[in-house]
């Protein structure tokens, strides 16, 4: 239990208390209680809306409500002061043993701290990246794959049972365009002179798929009518476009549970039994969309389709899920996909570009309608990144045809610095890659800024014992109130999991561990022009073994925060 549910849990035990005196009644709904910093840290350590809260439905004044419920809390061990502000909030002023109580629990979980327990019985679904199998990653998908990799670990820290899932689109006609793609570079194994034209794939990831299959079929395809070959070079370029997918993501330790083919989906028909389900409870249903808005095309007819209802849950029109060829749309598909998932999670989440945002409307309500609206559906919209080498955008890459790698990035910066800078901005906001800036050792790069400072808390202890000052029990009386301003901060490591896990916003732990960072850098300076300051002091024994405690509190929540991240904590910077 850390110092913000422990508080949580002695606000919850007043107001226990004040019912029991009749002060309050019973049965009130005490899930909107926070316990969190004030805005402004000169009001105090802690504030609760309690009182705001639950005044309403108490039938009382809140002001009159706060002043019953912080006379509760200011009998509390750990409160040193509590004060009434404005129409009724609380803000409390804790012991400084309180905080030092707070530092010991930190080392005493070590990588659990901040951790939720696993009993919290809700499964989530995770589906990330899902490109195209038509070549290697491109810098296009990294950044969707890291926030949803990083968004995976944060919920399963967070107390959440995770499945991290890929959706294979191999049953479009982009797959069919691979297959040619592949079957010109198989005649061009045979010895064939090619030219590859527009609208096929250009990229010289294909000439080993099609050296395979020169090697097992000879020149059996070469005439022969694509009939005959499509079906064949088709499974065999998917299979090796997603053999090559792996591999580049595991290039950022990237690993899904589960990958599922939209082929397979609709072999077994999913599609159908989707709509079925949905027409029993008169969701779908036949009839003919609006003409385009604007000028008519002279070409467009009425057609009656089958569409969903999507009206009813907030969409502008219904939508089809199946062409007048009866093919099915990608609505269609990704409504019985969304119907499968949905069977074995409580919630679901969808990491998709933000040139996606159009479609979001339409599956929120599909999924809404598939589930009775008991299934939690988060869609987070990425959006691109723009690779700059010192403020010069990057040239394209020639293996691959027309994009930059993956592969190639995390070759030349490293995993760490990829998946960190992926996660300094929010997902839906614009991003810039500068090859120069991730690398740069500054203040103005988080990804040096946070590294170093537990690379600099590892060279402190290697320090301390050359020193000869052996790390054992610290008497943490010695920290003040400069190095306990650290602690308040370190203590707010779960609370920052629990909201960016409930937020579906991992970049909010690498902003946390950025303020972290510059907090203990800033305590660190300060021993630059007061030496008795330092966190190894020679002379001082006692305050150095207090002021390493408060170092390897630190250096954990770093490492528990990186963690989360994909993200190693060094302990050398090279």
């Amino acid at each position: 239990m850390t110092l913000y549910t422990r508080f949580a849990a002695h606000i919850d035990a007043a107001l226990d208390t004040l019912v029991a005196a009749g002060t309050l009644p019973g049965g009130l709904d005490r899930r909107n209680v926070t316990v969190e910093p004030p805005r402004d840290a000169s009001h105090g350590d802690l504030a609760t809306n309690a009182a705001m809260v639950l005044a309403k439905p108490a039938g009382t004044n809140p002001r009159v409500l706060a002043e019953a419920l912080a006379a509760e809390l200011g009998r509390l061990d750990d409160v040193d002061s509590v004060a009434v502000a404005g129409p009724g909030f609380i803000n409390l002023k804790l012991t400084d043993d309180a905080w030092r109580g707070e530092l010991s629990a930190i080392p005493a979980a070590g990588s659990d701290y901040g951790r939720a327990p696993s009993s919290k019985g809700v499964t989530v679904n995770i589906e990330y990246v899902s490109a195209n199998p038509t070549g290697p990653m491109h810098m296009g998908h990294c950044r969707g794959a890291v926030v949803g990799d990083a968004l995976a670990s944060l919920l399963e820290f967070a107390g959440h049972t995770v499945i991290r899932e890929y959706y294979v689109n191999d049953a479009g006609g982009q797959v069919d365009v691979l297959a040619r793609s592949v079957h010109l570079r198989y005649r061009e194994a045979l010895g064939e002179t090619v030219t590859i034209p527009e609208g096929l794939y250009p990229g010289d990831y294909l000439v080993p798929v099609a050296k395979d299959l020169a090697a097992e079929f000879g020149d059996r395809f070469v005439g022969a009518p694509e009939s005959e070959w499509l079906a064949t070079f088709r499974t065999r370029a998917v299979a090796a476009m997603m053999a090559m997918i792996r591999e580049d993501l595991a290039l950022l330790g990237i690993h899904h549970d589960v990958f599922s083919s939209e082929a397979e989906l609709q072999a077994a028909g999913k599609p159908e039994a989707a709509e079925a389900e949905l027409r029993a409870r008169g969701l779908v249903y036949d009839g003919v969309l609006e003409a385009p808005k604007g000028e008519t095309p002279d070409d467009w007819e009425p057609v009656e389709l089958p569409l969903f209802r999507s009206t009813a849950y907030g969409d502008d029109q219904d939508r089809p899920i199946r062409k007048s060829n009866g093919q099915w749309t990608y609505f269609g598909a990704d409504l019985a996909y969304h119907f499968q998932k949905a069977q074995g999670a409580d919630q679901l989440i969808d990491i998709w570009g933000a040139d996606h945002a159009g479609t979001v409307k339409r599956i929120v309500a599909a999924v809404a309608a598939l589930t009775g609206g008991q299934t939690r559906f988060d869609v987070k919209l990425v959006q691109m990144v723009r690779l700059l080498r010192g403020g010069e955008p990057v040239k394209m890459s020639k293996r691959a045809g027309n994009f930059v790698t993956l592969a190639d990035v995390v070759r030349e910066v490293g995993r760490d610095v990829v998946r960190f800078t992926m996660l300094t901005r929010r997902a839906d906001a614009q991003m810039d890659f500068d090859f120069a800036k991730v690398v740069e050792a500054s203040k103005d790069n988080p990804v040096f800024y946070v590294q170093y400072a537990h690379a600099r808390i590892a060279s402190l202890h290697r320090r301390a014992t050359e020193a000869g000052i052996a790390e054992g029990e610290a008497d943490l009386s010695r920290l003040d109130t400069e190095e306990l301003a650290l602690v308040k901060l370190a203590a707010q490591f779960p609370r920052i999991v629990e909201t960016a896990a409930a937020a579906r916003e991992p970049h909010r732990i690498a902003f946390y561990l950025y303020d972290l960072a510059a907090a203990f850098h800033a305590l660190w300076n300060v021993g630059n022009d007061r030496p008795d300051r330092r966190f190894l002091v020679v002379e001082d024994a006692e305050a150095t073994r207090a002021r390493l405690f408060l170092a390897s509190a630190i250096g954990q929540i770093v490492r528990n925060g990186l963690a989360i991240m994909g993200v190693e904590a060094v302990s050398e910077m090279k």
